[in-house]
């Protein structure tokens, strides 16, 4: 993240993407496939280069064209996807919320604990209840995402709102 300045002073704070010119790779047809789609190369990643698959009309496109940040333009909204943060194995507290048990008048070691988990009657753990568990490392998507910066020579993007991910993790930027 990083502060920059808007035309009338104002600061914004902002996430920086480099966005790498991407080339169409494959294309899907209905008549063949069944579905649209348009298959990327990401350059630059962690491992060799990566292929994402993006259904979406193809007559703009063909093996070989380049997809540059000049679709992009200042003040559009997108919606921005990737996998987010993962914090690993997290108690009810931390994962749900939870309130935890008072501090004083007889509670020793339960502050952070769940407490019930069931009735009497069904017997069992019902399906779905919110109990300790691995946190995050799953794929989200941030809504209305403003593009606040492009610097078209360095290839960045900086987009004024939540990004999920850890810094240098891959994510997928969409047009509204």
């Amino acid at each position: 993240m990083t502060t920059i300045y808007n035309d009338s002073k104002e600061a914004l704070n902002v996430t920086l993407i480099e966005c790498p010119v991407n080339k169409v790779t494959l294309l899907r047809t209905e008549e063949k496939d069944q579905y649209d789609a348009v298959q990327l190369e990401i350059p630059k990643t962690t491992r060799k280069n990566k292929k994402k698959e993006f259904r979406s009309p193809i007559a703009d496109y063909k093996i070989g064209h380049e997809v540059h940040i000049d679709i992009f333009n200042v003040g559009e909204v997108v919606n921005v996807s990737g996998k987010s943060k993962a914090k690993g194995f997290q108690g009810v507290v931390k994962r749900h919320g939870f309130k935890g048990a008072p501090k004083s008048h007889g509670h020793k070691h339960d502050l952070r604990a769940p407490g019930s988990i069931g009735a009497g009657f069904p017997e069992h753990v019902i399906k779905g209840k919110r109990m300790a568990g691995r946190m995050g490392g799953v794929r989200t998507t941030s809504k209305n995402v403003e593009v606040a910066y492009l610097n078209k020579e360095k290839n960045l993007i900086g987009l004024k709102g939540p990004v999920p991910g850890i810094p240098g993790s891959v994510v997928e930027i969409f047009i509204k």
